[in-house]
C-alpha cells in the first residue's frame, strides 16, 4: 500500500491546512493517471480487450475522484491549482505526499508484474480482503490514502457547515454520472464525496464493492493479475468470513504479452534527440512534443473548469481524445533498439 508522510496529516491542524490538504489530494489523484494511461496506451488494438476496459474504468474514476476533491476545495472557498509544471510528478518517483523511500512509480508498458507490484500497491486499502483463487495461482499502521481522506473528512465535520463559503457556480456536476459527481455545499455532501473516492478505490472492510456495486480499483487490478473475474464464492457457507465470500474463479481475463507494444520504460525528452540522423528519433521527438503540448492544454482546460468555467470541460474531453490518438501513434514508433517510443507527460505550454 502507499504510505503517506505524517506531515500531510499534521497540515490539517494548521491555519489553512484543510485547503492545503485538499490540494494535495487533487495532486495525488492526478498522479496515478499518467502511469495508468501509459500502460493502457501500450496495449495493441484488438488485443487484451478485457484488461484494457478494466484499466480504462479505473482511469475514468480517478478523474472523478480528482473532480470531487476539486468540488470540495471550491466549496470551502479554495481554488484548485492544476495549470503549473509542479502539478505533474516526476516519473519514476514517489507519488505526491508518499514517503520518499516507499513505492517508486514508473511509466512502463503493461505487464502482470506492473499490475501486481505497482498498480495494486497504489490502490491497496489498509486492510485488503485476500480472496482465494480458483483455477489459477494464488498470491499472497501505516498512513494510507484512505486514512488521509478520512482525516480530511473528520476535519470537515469538526469545522462544520460554516466553512462552506465557496461560490456554488464553481461546482462541476456534469461529465460523469450525476449520482457520483455531486455538488458539494455542506458537510453531508462533502462526506458523501469523500466516501465515493475511498470506496471506489479501496472497497469497504467487508466487501470488494463500492456503493455503486462496482469492484473497487484494487480488486479490478487483482482480477487482471489473477486472470479471472472475482465472483461470489458458491461454496462459501452463510457464516463465511469476509475474505472467503468471493473467489477469483469467474470468466477468464487472459493476458497476451504479444499484444503489448514494447514501449520504453520511463522515457525522457532527451531520449528523442533532434539531429541524430535517426528518422525514428526525429519522428518520436515531434510526436512527443505534440503530445506534451496537448497534455498541458488539457491541464489548462481542467484548471479553467474548476476555477469558474465548468463549461471548459467539453474542450477538455476533446483534448483527452486527441491525447489518446497521439499516444497510440507514439507507441508504434520503432526506435530500432528493441523498444518503441512512449509519451513523456511533460509540461509544455507552447508547441515549437
Amino acid at each position: 500500500m502507499i504510505v503517506l508522510q505524517s506531515s500531510l496529516f499534521d497540515t490539517l491542524d494548521q491555519p489553512g491546512g484543510l485547503k492545503k490538504s485538499l490540494q494535495q489530494a487533487i495532486e495525488l489523484e492526478f498522479s496515478t493517471i499518467p502511469p495508468y494511461l501509459y500502460a493502457l496506451y501500450s496495449i495493441k488494438p484488438e488485443s487484451n480487450g478485457a484488461i484494457h476496459d478494466l484499466i480504462f474504468s479505473v482511469v475514468v474514476e480517478e478523474m472523478l475522484h480528482m473532480s470531487l476533491a476539486c468540488n470540495i476545495l471550491n466549496a470551502i472557498g479554495g481554488s484548485p491549482v492544476i495549470d503549473r509544471p509542479k502539478f505533474i510528478p516526476h516519473y519514476p518517483g514517489p507519488l505526491p505526499g508518499s514517503v520518499a523511500q516507499g513505492l517508486i512509480v514508473p511509466l512502463e508498458k503493461l505487464s502482470l508484474d506492473l499490475v501486481r507490484n505497482i498498480f495494486m500497491v497504489i490502490e491497496e486499502p489498509e486492510t485488503p480482503l485476500h480472496f482465494p483463487v480458483g483455477k489459477l495461482r494464488a498470491v499472497q499502521g501505516p498512513r494510507t490514502i484512505g486514512q488521509f481522506y478520512n482525516a480530511i473528512k473528520r476535519k470537515i465535520i469538526e469545522k462544520g457547515n460554516g466553512i462552506f463559503t465557496g461560490d456554488p457556480r464553481k461546482q462541476l456536476t456534469h461529465g460523469f454520472p450525476p449520482d457520483q459527481l455531486i455538488a458539494v455545499t455542506d458537510v453531508d455532501t462533502a462526506v458523501a464525496a469523500i466516501d465515493t473516492i475511498v470506496e471506489q478505490g479501496e472497497g469497504t472492510r467487508q466487501s470488494p464493492m463500492d456503493a455503486q456495486k462496482e469492484l473497487a480499483h484494487y480488486y479490478r487490478y487483482a482480477e487482471i493479475y489473477h486472470g479471472r473475474q472475482l465472483m461470489l464464492n458458491p461454496n462459501a457457507p452463510p457464516d463465511a468470513p469476509d475474505d472467503q465470500k468471493y473467489i477469483y474463479d469467474g470468466a477468464p481475463i487472459p493476458f497476451d504479452p504479444d499484444g503489448i507494444w514494447p514501449a520504453m520504460k520511463n522515457p525522457k525528452r532527451a531520449d528523442y534527440p533532434m539531429g541524430s540522423g535517426n528518422p525514428a528519433l526525429t519522428k518520436a521527438n515531434y510526436a512527443n512534443t505534440n503530445f506534451n503540448y496537448t497534455f498541458t492544454s488539457l491541464l489548462k482546460s481542467l484548471h479553467a473548469t474548476f476555477n469558474g468555467a465548468p463549461d471548459s470541460l467539453a474542450g477538455g474531453i476533446g483534448l483527452m481524445e486527441s491525447l489518446k490518438a497521439q499516444a497510440l501513434d507514439i507507441v508504434t514508433i520503432d526506435l530500432g533498439n528493441g523498444t518503441h517510443a512512449g509519451p513523456t507527460f511533460d509540461y509544455q505550454p507552447t508547441n515549437p
